[in-house]
């Protein structure tokens, strides 16, 4: 027990620490800032138009949700992934697992630090959202929290994904590229760039049992207006079902992830990890 509760203390730390040490990355910071400005600018340019859905909101809100849906997607998928390949690379899942309980902390990490960038994300949207986007806001103040519950149990649903199909990546830059491919499938198929009631019954049905859907309609329920829950499948909200499947898929991705990770990290082998960095120096 004392293994487990020191594990999950490590990870919390750890989580947090690599938190903060992103904001000293240029990378990093131009990976939080480019896509936020970029959504944000396509909604004012649909603010500006004057265009509305069927029931008279401003397109540009809309917008704007999906947008940072789909940031929140592509942080707790395909940066993820290219973080543990990269560090299954560099050794340090080899070291991970070296310590008692080490890949729980590892996991319980990547989860907060993950979870941490989710929220900064969202801040950076929502709050030039609310100042430069018509119809696109809190309502009440319980919007706020049902928005940061939706953000934290949404990526902790998605980042052992990230993680599983990292661990099966050798090559952190081709993994990527081949990664994002499908993780934009998966987010046109469940409503967030396009009318979810225009797909394909079966793709309707796939997408429902994704998270990807019920992340995209928890925030839609926090920032757009009561009335807009009209136009979705269910002509509501759902957010118990919203809360239900997002916590589903962090405790099944969180104990898969853990697994999974087992199984890499005994294949791993200071020999192979010389070997990984020979090849991506002969890559670089």
């Amino acid at each position: 027990m004392n293994s487990t509760l020191n594990a999950l203390r490590a990870g919390l730390s750890r989580g947090w620490i690599e938190f903060t040490l992103s904001f000293r990355s240029a990378q990093e910071l131009f990976g939080y800032l480019y896509m936020p400005l970029l959504f944000l600018g396509m909604a004012i340019a649909f603010n500006s138009t004057g265009m509305a859905d069927d029931e008279g909101h401003p397109i540009g809100a809309v917008v704007l949700s999906g947008g940072a849906a789909f940031f929140l997607v592509m942080l707790g998928v395909t940066t993820v992934l290219q973080v543990l390949a990269n560090e299954r690379e560099d050794g340090t899942l080899l070291r991970a697992k070296a310590v008692p309980r080490g890949l729980l902390g590892y996991t319980v990490g990547k989860s907060v630090h993950v979870a941490a960038m989710s929220v900064t994300a969202m801040a950076l949207m929502v709050v030039p959202g609310l100042l430069f986007v018509d119809g696109f806001g809190f309502e009440r103040w319980t919007d706020a929290l049902i928005l940061l519950w939706v953000c934290v149990l949404g990526m902790l649903a998605l980042a052992p994904i990230g993680a599983i199909i990292g661990s099966f990546i050798t090559n952190p830059r081709m993994g990527v590229t081949l990664a994002v491919f499908p993780t934009i499938l998966i987010v046109m198929a469940s409503g967030l760039m396009f009318p979810f009631e225009f797909m394909p019954d079966w793709v309707q049905v796939v997408g429902q049992i994704l998270p990807v859907y019920w992340l995209g309609l928890g925030i839609r329920a926090a920032m757009l207006p009561d009335s807009h829950a009209a136009l979705e499948l269910a002509g509501s909200w759902q957010l118990p079902q919203v809360a239900g499947v997002l916590a589903v898929w962090a405790l099944i991705g969180l104990v898969a992830a853990q697994w999974v990770l087992r199984r890499m990290a005994r294949r791993e082998s200071g020999s192979r990890v010389q070997a990984a960095r020979e090849e991506a120096m002969k890559r670089a």
